[in-house]
Parts: C-alpha cells; structure tokens; sequence
C-alpha cells in the first residue's frame, strides 16, 4: 500500500506511474476522500477540545455548589455531534481504504517503459545453447517415452493441467527440491520453512494478490481460506503485525510448497504438458531488509536464484520487466528464464521483486532501526526455482539422441548416483 501522505503530496508521480502501468486507481476519489477525512479529523478534534472544556467548566461549578444544568445539555449535544463526526469518518476511512487496497505500487526510477520492439530489457545471457545432432524432442514426448509422469490420469483425478509425476519424474523432482534447499540453506543463508498452504483474506491482501486477482484464486468458502498462489504469502505474513529488530535484517526464508492458480488454462499451447498448471511446487526465497540495502539485496537475491542453473549448466538470460509488465505489488522485477530447446523458446522458471514498503504496509509489518525509530522494511521474493518448467529446461538440454536423459553432474548424489534417466525395461 502507497503512503497515503505521499500520494497527497505527489499526486502527479502517481498518475505517471498509473499511466506506465497501464492500470487504473480512483485516484481522485482517494484525494477527495482524504480531504473530507482530514476536515472531520479537524472538526471532531475542535468538538471534542470545546467538551473537555465545557466538562471542566462544570466540574469547578458543582464544587463552587452552582447548577450546571444548561452546560451538561450542551455537553450533552456536543457529544452527539462528535458521535456523528465518528460515524462518518469511520464510514470515509472504510471507503479510502478500499480505494487505496487498489492503487499499484510505484516502479523504480531504472524500471524500463518497454516498447512493441522491446517489450523487456535483456541484462545479460548466461550459458552455452546446445548444438544438437538430432532433432531435440520437446518434454511431452521425454516424459513419455521415459514414463516419468502421467498427465491423463491427472486429468481423470482432478481435470485438465494438473500434473502427476511418477517413478523417476517423482525423484527428479524431489532430488531438484533438496538439491535447491541444500543450497540455499547452506550456501544462500536462507532459513528453511515449512508454511501451510492455506491462508486468511487477510493475508493475500497484505501481499497484494488480493483484492485484485481474486478470479484467479481457488477459495474456501465456509472459512475464507486461500489456496496460496505462491509461498511468497506465508512466508511474507509470518511477520504480519509485528514489529522487528534491526539485528534481525536481513531475514532470509525459504520454503519448498505447492503452488495454486485457476488462471493456467488460458495461454494456448502453453497448457500442453507441464509448462503451465494450475498446481505446482516451488522454492521461494523471500527477504527482509532495512529499505537503504534493498536494492542491493535484489542483486544478491537475482544471484542466488540464477545459482541454481548456473550448477546445473542450464543456458539461461536475465532480463528486466517494464513498468506495464510488473506485478501489482512489485517497483522491480528480473524474470529469469531457461532455454528449452524442445519448445525452441525461453521458459521463466524465476521472477525476482523487490516490493519496496508496499507489501510492509499492507502487512503492518514494522521494525526499530538502530536509532530506535519504528519503520516498514523492504519485503522481497524470488522463486529459486519453479519445479516444472525447471524440469522440463532440464529434460530438454539433457536429452541423447537414443531417448535418455543425462543427470547433470550436481544432482546425481540426490538420485542415489545415477547419471542417466532411461525407460524403464
């Protein structure tokens, strides 16, 4: 959530950052709105100077032994004014808070605008692409011939673009997850957790999926509970409403969950195999910082997820989103992308934020920095990686023309020393 001083203030930065946004807010509504709160805030608070005044002036009287009767009624009346004073300033709070639950973040200044010829900004690639001598198989037909999952029977379980790994697509995949853990924990610094997946309304609109992407969301109607689209939301509220200590930035977490999104069936062939579902798992990372080292903790955070590919030699690029293209909650974003030569196009497996205080707001999570003042720390997340398109990047690039796949070197002690996937006899 935007400072509601600071959209008073500059008004006009965040129309220009609507605008490169591509989003709409009420911002007149919430600038007006803010007026009429600050005028009853003034009225209320001269109302209830007069009655504290008019309280003492009748407490000295009743001890001087006069009847007060004619000032008690206007006390009387007084009261009832500021009650109603109350009552439409709650009613005005309650409507400039939901206004305000609607206005994006504001990029960074570098953010990149994007334009039709390019629509990102590319920071670096990193990797050799493959010169194959056969002509590379896409994952589906990897996946088939070697039996590592079984996407009709999902589909019969629990409908289309849900997955269901099996035999050594399962071990793959939890040898990718200890494989990634292991490395963040011991290399990264990050403490492991282990979330729920369901959370409160209250904690998606603290991240800000809510209440913008609630079509996109699989709900609990009897307890208003969420299905989390990310392990950035429980991992961001473990903090909500309380107010850290400086020693304790910067907080590093990661956690391996299941991840949920209505949204996965509306991208064309990207809904073919394993590429887009609404279920999957992921590694998320997901920082705290004093607001002066976040930007530079960004970098860091880049860094340690892009790690992941760089071990298992996994070609990959940088490249930096445009304002129109950032998350709702994010002032900055990298999207780092793998090669998959079977799709013959780049795969995102990672986005990298940085929310600023938008997500500390929204969360009133706090902390007291050295001087002892109490200020909102800078939240930031990054998936270090997304499981599925990660797997199907590896299947592509390791592929041999006789159908098996090679076990880069670093996550062979994860599948008990095996260096090659091959169907099973």
């Amino acid at each position: 959530m935007l400072d509601l001083k600071y959209i008073r203030e500059n008004p006009e930065t965040v129309r220009a950052a609507l605008n490169a946004r591509r989003m709409e807010a009420d911002l007149d509504g919430i600038l007006k709105l803010d007026a009429r709160r600050r005028e009853f805030l003034s009225r209320a608070e001269e109302l209830k100077r007069v009655r504290n005044a008019a309280s003492r002036e009748i407490g000295e009287a009743k001890k001087r032994g006069e009847e007060g009767s004619a000032r008690m009624a206007e006390m009387k009346e007084l009261s009832g004014r500021i009650r109603s004073l109350d009552g439409d300033l709650k009613e005005v709070e309650e409507e400039l808070g939901r206004l305000l639950l609607r206005v994006p973040n504001i990029p960074h200044p570098d953010v990149p605008d994007g334009t039709e010829r390019e629509p990102f900004r590319l920071v670096r690639e990193e990797g050799a692409v493959r010169d194959f001598d056969f002509s590379p198989r896409d994952h589906l037909e990897i996946v088939d011939t070697l039996q590592l999952a079984d996407l009709p029977r999902a589909a019969r379980i629990s409908g289309s673009n849900f997955p269901l790994l099996k035999g050594d697509g399962a071990l793959l995949s939890r040898a990718l997850v200890n494989f990634m853990l292991d490395l963040h924990t011991s290399e990264h610094g990050y403490l492991e957790i282990s979330p729920p997946v369901l959370c409160s309304r209250d904690c998606l609109v603290g991240t800000g999926q809510l209440p913008k992407l609630e079509d996109d969301m699989y709900h609990l109607d009897r307890e208003d509970l969420f299905l989390i689209p990310t392990g950035e939301v429980p991992l961001t509220n473990l903090y909500r409403g309380e107010i850290l200590e400086d020693p304790e930035l910067p907080l590093r977490l990661v956690a391996v969950t299941a991840c949920f999104r209505r949204e996965a069936g509306s991208y064309g062939k990207d809904t073919r195999g394993l590429i887009r579902l609404h279920q999957f798992d992921k590694v998320e990372l997901v920082k705290f910082t004093r607001p002066e080292e976040s930007w530079r903790e960004l970098e860091s955070l880049l860094a340690d997820a892009e790690k992941v590919l760089a071990i298992l030699k996994i070609p990959y690029r940088v490249i930096e989103l445009p304002a129109s293209d950032l998350s709702f909650a994010s002032a900055r974003c990298y999207d780092i992308e793998a090669w998959a030569p079977g799709q013959n196009e780049w795969l995102e497996v990672s986005s990298c934020s940085n929310f600023a205080d938008f997500q500390a707001r929204r969360s009133d999570i706090r902390f007291r920095d050295g001087a002892g003042k109490v200020r909102h720390p800078h939240t930031l997340n990054a998936s270090g990686l997304a499981l599925p398109r990660t797997i199907v990047a590896l299947l592509e690039n390791y592929q041999r023309s006789d159908g098996t796949v090679e076990i880069p070197a670093a996550l062979r002690p994860y599948l008990h020393g095996r260096d090659t996937l091959s169907a099973p006899l």
